[in-house]
């Protein structure tokens, strides 16, 4: 009996430690892997920021431009263009059917006060049609609300007034939420001040969960992989689409030079005399053949040429398969 409970008891022990040595031998490959996967995004870095800037050699119908860090430039992602900024891009040229020059700006690492002190100047070179700004994860580690909200200020009253500026993503550690939240608060604080759509990244992210997102990470367990800046897109793209609409809207119903003298109220006068040609439209419409109507949604969804240029935009500005910016 006394031999059978030294048995049990042995075994016991035994169970014991193989379990407490087999997580330990589980935590140390994890941190190994985890390890490496930060030396792969430090090896990323020139990799993403030399494509992304051979992509302003590429000319467009259409401008994106976005100021952000690391995910913009797309870091974790199988290729560059995979990041949610290379996501974006190309929804932006299927909706308008045109070719789309992406200036990218971003700079892996920046935080709010490197965008402001770096991507800023370069902005003023250009007069981008779609503007995604997605700064201010970096700042959570060393956070101040003063300076956040200073720079942040700075950076959204430079950007165009139809620029989409998103809410910092979720990152589920408490301490990193609270610091979060205020954030965002100042986030939407400032950019309902000027007037900005603001993009609900921490809304999406977090209703997606602490377990998908850790599948949606990359080694690095910080960056999203290519799963997870499908998430990061999905955030942007029901302002990117209206903006889209309302570019082709500018385009179509009002000159150059109406365009700029409206300035920020170019779109809303384009899109009520949209509405007044749809309404038009509705009128003449007979039949089962396609009437005005669907040829006015077309023209504002980019289904067909806006105008004939000669090379016809839905055909011409196509390039190499998957590429992005210029003639992809």
């Amino acid at each position: 009996m006394k031999n059978r409970t030294l048995v049990a008891l042995l075994t016991s022990v035994i169970g014991g430690l193989a379990v407490v040595g087999g997580g330990a031998f589980g935590a140390r490959a994890g941190i190994r892997g985890q390890r490496a996967a930060s030396q792969r995004v430090v090896d990323m870095l020139p990799v993403h920021a030399d494509w992304w800037r051979e992509r302003l050699q590429h000319e467009g119908q259409l401008t994106y431009l976005a100021i952000g860090d690391s995910a913009a430039q797309g870091v974790g992602a199988t290729a560059p263009g995979r990041g949610y900024v290379g996501l974006l891009a190309r929804r932006i040229r299927h909706r308008s059917r045109m070719s789309v020059r992406v200036v990218n700006l971003s700079v892996s690492g920046a935080t709010t006060w490197g965008a402001k002190k770096d991507q800023l100047p370069k902005l003023r070179n250009y007069t981008p049609d779609v503007c995604t700004v997605s700064i201010g994860a970096n700042d959570i580690a060393d956070f101040h609300p003063d300076k956040f909200e200073r720079n942040i200020r700075e950076i959204y009253s430079a950007v165009p007034s139809h620029a989409i500026v998103a809410e910092l993503p979720c990152m589920f550690v408490p301490d990193r939420e609270r610091k979060v939240a205020v954030a965002n608060e100042i986030v939407h604080r400032v950019a309902d001040e000027l007037g900005l759509t603001v993009a609900p990244l921490h809304v999406i992210t977090k209703r997606v969960g602490l377990r998908r997102t850790f599948f949606n990470s990359y080694g690095d367990l910080f960056h999203p992989n290519d799963r997870g800046y499908e998430i990061w897109a999905s955030a942007f793209e029901p302002a990117v689409d209206a903006r889209v609409d309302t570019v082709a809207a500018i385009r179509h119903y009002l000159s150059a030079r109406e365009a700029e003298d409206l300035g920020r109220d170019a779109g809303a006068v384009a899109s009520a005399r949209a509405e007044q040609d749809t309404e038009h439209a509705t009128e003449l419409d007979h039949g089962d053949r396609p009437g005005r109507v669907e040829r006015l949604r077309q023209r504002m969804t980019g289904s067909i040429p806006l105008h004939d240029t000669g090379d016809h935009a839905g055909s011409g500005g196509r390039g190499r398969s998957g590429d992005v910016g210029g003639a992809a």
